[in-house]
């Protein structure tokens, strides 16, 4: 028999460990009707039961997309049976959203989930009595460990076949007789099966359930009344602490707590050092560092560290493309007879475009894996309560902070995330500014500066990042002041999950995941501009073949390049049309800045196996090449990412003002770097044939940096015109 179950639980609760456990390698993601959040869905291993994975959520109410998704799939799509898994460290917490759950009248079943926790901590669950207590099944289980997941779907199975729905917890007096006047005059109007459900939100005042039964509401609007003034407090307060009272109850009759040390468990003893106020950022910056190091590396002078992503990355360009694909591609072609044109689009376009961005797979793969560690370990939201002390100063919510995490694997998701912040403004904000962390597109651009410029010098990266962040903090300031964005932070809550190994499956399948996602673009997008990049750069304006010389200033490219390459000149790249091309085509997939110089100069340019890299030591000096790195990082962000930013500022005109806004701020940017790192000693010189010849000082880009910094000073300085004052300020 084909059931569909529902898998639902709190953030933090394991249900993504769950559901992996359950469905292995039977799972498709896509996304729920008319929102961007995933669906992820899949087949229960050994079954034919069809498991769908709901958001974290803590209630049903609808406060956000992700309870409004899950609502009204478990109110209106109405599955066979749920599994609800609940952290058994936090049964309280928990069961909030179970004793909600029980009310939709849908078959349950009770995933106790970490009881491994349970056990180290000397605690005990009676889950004979629980299961009583509640009314339904109740399984322990550990997901991490793989444990009770045989006797979980046999549950699941049985309470979906036979289709009984599980009692709800009744209020006491006053409160159940207004949930029993509020079924009455939802009766007939909604299916028997949510009949309480909708009764119980009726007069909690939700807003979905009052504006689709107004009848009802105002029905029951006089007992709701005196309902509120009998218990001095809202109705939505009464039903939680009536919810809370019971959970009290029950908790206290089924757990019995081990004495606690009094240093606090592990994970508090970790938190007093990575989250303190002074030590906590210090901390972060160096788990940053240590990363980024490790994988790019570190030189210093005569002392060099070689990454073990750079040495991939060297070993995939130089021996895997470079003596083993384009070697042998080359022969196929000439062994063929095939017409030169040909040759030339497989070797230098497609070969030499994609594989120029290919080659940096390595490193982001071991990028993707590190941040997926961290995250699975319970560090990255520690990163977010640390850095809400900070935002706060800065007019903006810690929570900005979880969609810059997400926005480090993809631009996409991570402006998706920032309708998790609850004020309407820093959810704008956020949307035009977390693309200002470099997404795993980037981390191609930044290695090939990096290489080229700061050989070995993975502090760049690390640059790279903290840049991002200042500059989403100094645009909380600025955008701040504008009416439209005006406004407080909005509060800051977060649950700290307990430290715990990482799961080796969630960790592999995260990082493989983002790693296809990469693949995926390289082989449609980048494939596509490389092929039209190729053409524009072999082709005269008169369709005239050029030949291998992919660089004429005869070309189509070269004639477009040196049209606009002025608007450069003053960040330090307008003398070459290669970088000015890459650049704009860049904002297509920002893979496509290294992918562009691939087909240009091809994968074999350079000498002694430098590379592009060894071509762009010609071109850039370490001024104009930070700059260009800046630039590059911080305007507008590729296609898919600025239609995300559409979808969450809702116009098309709000879209133009959020990338004309990111587009000069990276033009500032890079004109401040330019015009002052030129002065450092050595900065302002190029590697020309392993000569290096230093370059004139900008003083023209000196004076426009130096009339820019005094323009964002003002910005960020000014009096803020809408600032909400105080009580003691408006009297004053």
């Amino acid at each position: 028999m084909s059931l569909t179950i529902a898998l639902a639980g709190n953030p933090n609760s394991g249900k993504t460990t769950m559901f992996n456990k359950l469905t292995g390698a039977n799972q498709r993601v896509g996304n729920w009707p008319g929102v961007t959040i995933d669906r992820k869905t899949g087949r229960i291993r050994g079954t034919d039961y069809e498991l769908v994975d709901l958001p974290g959520i803590y209630s049903l109410s609808p406060y956000s997309p992700e309870e409004i998704v899950s609502r009204n799939f478990l109110v209106n799509d109405r599955p066979d049976a749920v599994i609800n898994i609940v952290d058994a460290t936090n049964l309280e917490r928990n069961l909030f959203l179970t004793l909600q759950i029980l009310d939709t009248g849908i078959p349950t079943v009770i995933a106790l989930n970490m009881m491994d926790q349970i056990r180290k901590l000397g605690d005990e669950i009676d889950v004979d009595k629980l299961s009583r207590e509640l009314g339904c099944k109740v399984v322990p289980v550990s997901a991490l460990n793989a444990e009770g997941i045989k006797e979980l779907v046999a549950a699941v199975g049985e309470v979906a076949e036979s289709g009984k729905a599980p009692e709800p917890l009744y209020f006491d007096g006053d409160i159940e007789e207004a949930v029993s006047l509020a079924k009455e005059a939802l009766k007939g109007k909604v299916p028997d099966s949510t009949l309480r459900f909708n009764a119980v939100k009726l007069i909690e005042r939700d807003e979905a359930t009052i504006k689709e039964h107004p009848e009802a509401d105002e029905y029951v609007g006089r007992a709701v009344k005196a309902l509120e003034t009998k218990k001095d407090d809202d109705a939505d307060s009464i039903i939680a602490d009536a919810r809370y009272n019971r959970i009290t109850d029950i908790v206290g009759d089924v757990m019995k707590k081990a004495p606690r040390d009094e240093r606090g468990t592990l994970s508090d003893r970790i938190d007093r050092i990575v989250t303190h106020r002074i030590w906590g950022i210090p901390i972060f910056i160096g788990v940053i560092a240590v990363v980024f190091l490790g994988i790019i590396g570190f030189a210093w002078g005569d002392f060099e560290i070689v990454g073990i992503g750079t040495y991939c990355t060297d070993w995939v360009n130089d021996v895997f493309f470079g003596e083993w694909i384009i070697p042998a591609v080359t022969e196929w072609c000439e062994a063929d007879g095939t017409y030169s044109a040909v040759d030339a689009l497989l070797c230098s376009g497609i070969v030499g475009g994609v594989g120029a961005v290919i080659g940096f797979l390595p490193q982001m793969l071991l990028m993707f894996l590190a941040l997926c560690i961290l995250e699975d370990i319970g560090y990255m939201a520690r990163i977010a309560f640390v850095m809400d002390r900070v935002f706060r100063h800065f007019a903006l919510s810690g929570k900005t902070l979880i969609p810059l995490l997400v926005g480090t694997g993809c631009g996409v998701p991570g402006v998706m995330a920032s309708r998790t912040i609850e004020s309407e403004r820093d959810r704008r904000i956020t949307a035009m500014t977390t693309t200002f962390i470099p997404c795993g597109a980037k981390l191609p651009v930044i290695a090939m500066i990096t290489g080229a410029v700061f050989p070995g010098n993975g502090l760049i990266a690390v640059f790279c990042y903290v840049m991002g962040i200042l500059l989403v903090l100094i645009s909380g300031i600025i955008l701040k002041k504008l009416r439209s964005l005006s406004g407080t932070p909005s509060p800051f809550m977060m649950e700290l999950p307990p430290y715990h190994l990482p799961s080796a499956v969630n960790v592999i399948k995260g990082t493989l995941d983002r790693g296809w996602a990469f693949c995926k673009k390289a082989g449609t997008i980048i494939l596509l501009s490389c092929i039209i990049l190729w053409f524009l750069s072999s082709y005269t304006p008169g369709l005239e073949y050029i030949g291998d010389n992919a660089t004429s200033a005869d070309s189509i490219l070269a004639a477009f390049g040196e049209a606009v390459c002025i608007i450069f000149a003053p960040l330090g790249w307008g003398d070459n049309w290669e970088l000015t091309v890459g650049t704009i085509t860049g904002l297509i997939a920002k893979e496509n800045v290294v992918a562009t110089f691939g087909t240009l100069f091809g994968i074999e340019a350079g000498e002694s196996g430098e590379g592009l890299e060894g071509v762009l030591a010609s071109m850039l000096t370490q001024s104009s090449g930070l700059a260009f790195l800046a630039f590059n990082l911080i305007c507008a962000p590729c296609f898919a990412a600025i239609g995300a930013m559409h979808r969450e500022l809702g116009k098309w005109k709000d879209t133009a003002m959020a990338v004309a806004y990111q587009c000069l701020l990276a033009y500032a940017v890079a004109l401040i770097i330019y015009g002052f790192t030129s002065y450092i000693g050595g900065w302002n010189s190029l590697v020309i044939d392993g000569s290096v010849v230093e370059q004139a000082a900008p003083i023209g880009s000196t004076i426009a940096a130096v009339a820019v910094l005094a323009v964002l000073a003002y910005l960020l300085w000014a009096k803020d015109p809408f600032r909400q004052l105080s009580g003691k300020e408006a009297e004053e």
